[in-house]
């Protein structure tokens, strides 16, 4: 655990216990069961990411000579140390979990099957299915025959097969097998008894053939043990000006497919000769995050366990549309008044609604948006060019560095280019993460303009599942800052005087950190003046250090801090020196929260944002955000009773103290607060009453 003499929490550190939080959700018995292994598998996938990111960057940080630190406490060896203590502890817990979960999978009569369960019938059926549909998509490997080790796919999870004759001198032999889970479904329904649900993986299926697979090696005892290589999935963007950004990021792609292995996961029951063989030949060591686990890897996969399996419980809220936008045209609603979308509550279909109404309406001239992670069947896109086919001026910027979606965002370049879009494809060392949209129309010789500012990505997959806030408006002091924006994202190579001149929005990166320490500031002093000062800051992710030691300081002179952090928090959050304790909770729910808002009181003149920016050093100074202020005093009063639901969840709220033991909130009320479903009433119904926002 960090220790309270360290300035802050390390990043990675603080993100492991985040994860630690995804695996409660799928350890909570209150949860649906399909739901609980869903959360195995979000868990496992950020995991898969933390380990080609994360451990991959703190790696080449060591390899480089490790005279930087990784933290401002600690370097990067120490670091990789905690992580694969903290790593190996929680693989404990996700395989304690699982065998719950298996279980209670007994109880509703869903058997996970191995190859040698296998009934009669069921023999047959996993003989046919193997011919029919696995085998033309597995290559075995023999890896002792092949001079040159094979390279083994990250994402991808392997067979490592031991062959020997019983009563035999001949040597074992060792073969590696890809499971084809890119072609054929992992899951895999049996022929069942009645009332009784079996499922076979698709590696078992393979290892129930592995006789017939290798038939002409004469051998009859086998042995199969899944493992996985996750590797290094950072993007090098060499400086050589003779290449486009578009060639660096395709080769990058490419290098990336072959990155160095950053963690090796297997069968904790591998034959120890197979397993010796496998990490001299990957050439790794013991300090390459080796994670012994147990017979199932991939968890990912998980999240799509067959819906037809299991009952049907705790269904998901149906979003529903904005009660204003209710069978009304989008456009004329926003013309006259903001409008606030809250997702997944809320509907996304009134954000394509109005780029198809943008895109038909005569009197529209442009369309101005920016992408950055999109569903892979875009309505966003095919509005967009829908819109070019009507005659309108449609620019579109592209961020082709979205970590692991740069080849869908490649693809859709070349799509959106060839139906005659402007696409924009980035600033060099800078991401564009802001969400925005600004359409122009001409109405009796005037030009009107009007769009949107969102937390969130503009895409309709995430949107069911992101909480997130989506301001349409036709505010002319907004959209002329949206504007300036996009003029800095087409001309950034004259410099950043288009961002410096907004008035209302904030950008990074030239003005975010310098302005919330303004704000921040402001509290200080009115606090030290004996005026009530707070700040309520609801985010993804705090970790910057100007930030925090902002935040420090405002609690030792009396500034009340209510703190909404998901993931990454960096801030020890209690001290003795703090005149007000400071509340910081993480909700892990259903959704996946990931609006950013900030609240400050200002002396009574409160300020209130939405923003694309985490506070984090990436997103203040290396990325292009936007933080969008709210006039409309409804919407105002919206977006705090939301925070306020939030702060008083009692079910799904976890504190963020020092020592990282993500402890439910609980208090001595008998009303169960649970935000997500308490938010949903109340934008649904407006029926709940909440307590003010400035009591606990």
């Amino acid at each position: 655990m960090p220790s309270s003499k360290k300035r802050t929490i390390p990043r990675d550190i603080s993100w492991l216990s985040f994860n630690a939080r995804v695996l409660q959700e799928a350890a909570d018995m209150t949860v649906p069961l399909r739901e609980r292994i869903r959360f195995l598998g979000i868990f496992s996938n950020n995991m898969d990411e933390f380990f080609r990111v994360r451990v991959a960057a703190l790696k080449r940080m060591i390899q480089v000579g490790n005279k930087g630190k990784a933290e401002a406490d600690e370097n990067a060896e120490t670091i990789l140390e905690e992580i694969q203590m903290l790593v190996l502890n929680q693989q404990s817990e996700f395989n304690r979990i699982w065998d719950n979960i298996i279980g209670e999978l007994k109880k509703e009569k869903t058997f996970l099957v191995t190859e040698k369960d296998l009934n009669p019938e069921q023999q047959e059926f996993v003989k046919r299915f193997y011919d029919e549909e696995v085998s033309s998509n597995v290559i075995p490997l023999m890896i002792e025959s092949i001079p040159d080790f094979p390279y083994l796919r990250d994402k991808s999870i392997y067979l490592g097969v031991v062959m020997w004759q019983q009563d035999s001198a001949l040597k074992r032999k060792y073969a590696v097998i890809e499971v084809p889970t890119r072609a054929v479904n992992r899951f895999v329904i049996l022929p069942s008894p009645d009332n009784e649900h079996h499922i076979i993986l698709l590696e078992d299926i393979i290892r129930f053939n592995l006789p017939e697979i290798f038939s002409y090696f004469g051998y009859n005892q086998y042995q199969s043990h899944i493992f996985k290589v996750t590797r290094d999935a950072e993007i090098d963007i060499d400086s050589d000006i003779s290449t486009t950004l578009i060639q660096k990021i395709e080769k990058g792609l490419k290098n990336r497919r072959k990155g160095k292995p950053v963690r090796f996961i297997y069968d904790k029951e591998m034959e120890p000769g197979l397993l010796e063989y496998l990490i001299r030949r990957l050439n790794l060591t013991k300090r390459d995050n080796l994670i012994p686990g147990g017979r199932i890897h991939n968890f990912r996969h998980f999240m799509e366990f067959p819906k037809s399996i299991l009952r049907a419980e705790g269904k998901r809220r149906k979003p529903f549309i904005h009660p204003l936008l209710v069978d009304q045209r989008i456009t004329d609603v926003v013309m006259k008044q903001d409008i606030m979308l809250h997702f997944p509550y809320h509907s996304f279909n009134s954000v394509i609604d109005l780029l198809r109404e943008a895109a038909i309406d005569p009197d529209v001239t442009t369309i101005k948006i920016t992408c950055y992670r999109l569903a892979a069947q875009s309505k966003i896109i095919n509005a967009l060019v829908n819109a070019v086919r009507n005659g309108k001026q449609v620019t579109a910027m592209l961020e082709l560095r979205a970590r692991f979606d740069e080849e869908a965002n490649l693809e859709w370049k070349e799509r959106l280019e060839d139906e005659g879009v402007k696409v924009l494809i980035g600033i060099p060392n800078m991401k564009v993460h802001a969400k925005l949209c600004l359409i122009r129309k001409r109405v009796n010789d005037r030009i009107i303009q009007y769009g949107f500012v969102s937390t969130g990505n503009l895409n309709e997959s995430t949107a069911r599942v992101y909480a997130d806030h989506c301001l349409l408006t036709a505010n002319r002091d907004i959209m002329a800052d949206v504007a300036r924006m996009f003029n800095y994202l087409e001309h950034y190579k004259t410099g950043t005087h288009f961002l410096k001149a907004c008035t209302t929005i904030i950008p990074s990166p030239e003005a975010t950190r310098s302005e919330l320490l303004k704000m921040i500031n402001t509290e200080i002093k009115n606090a030290k003046r004996g005026l009530e000062a707070s700040i309520i800051a609801k985010m993804n992710s705090l970790s910057d250090e100007k930030l925090i030691d902002a935040l420090y300081e405002a609690a030792r002179s009396g500034v009340e801090l209510k703190l909404i952090i998901r993931g990454i928090f960096c801030m020890f959050s209690q001290n003795s020196k703090f005149l007000k304790p400071v509340k910081a909770i993480s909700i892990v729910d259903e959704y996946l929260e990931h609006a950013r808002v900030w609240v400050f009181h200002n002396g009574g003149k409160e300020k209130l944002y939405i923003s694309s920016a985490d506070w984090m050093l990436r997103n203040l100074d290396h990325r292009v955000e936007a933080s969008c202020p709210i006039f409309d005093d409804e919407i105002r009063k919206e977006l705090k009773d939301i925070l306020n639901i939030q702060l008083h969840d009692n079910v799904k709220a976890r504190w963020l103290d020092n020592t990282l033991s993500n402890e439910y909130v609980r208090d001595n009320s008998d009303l169960l607060i649970r935000s997500q479903i308490e938010t949903y009433h109340y934008l649904y119904n407006k029926i709940v009453t909440p307590v003010e926002i400035s009591s606990h």
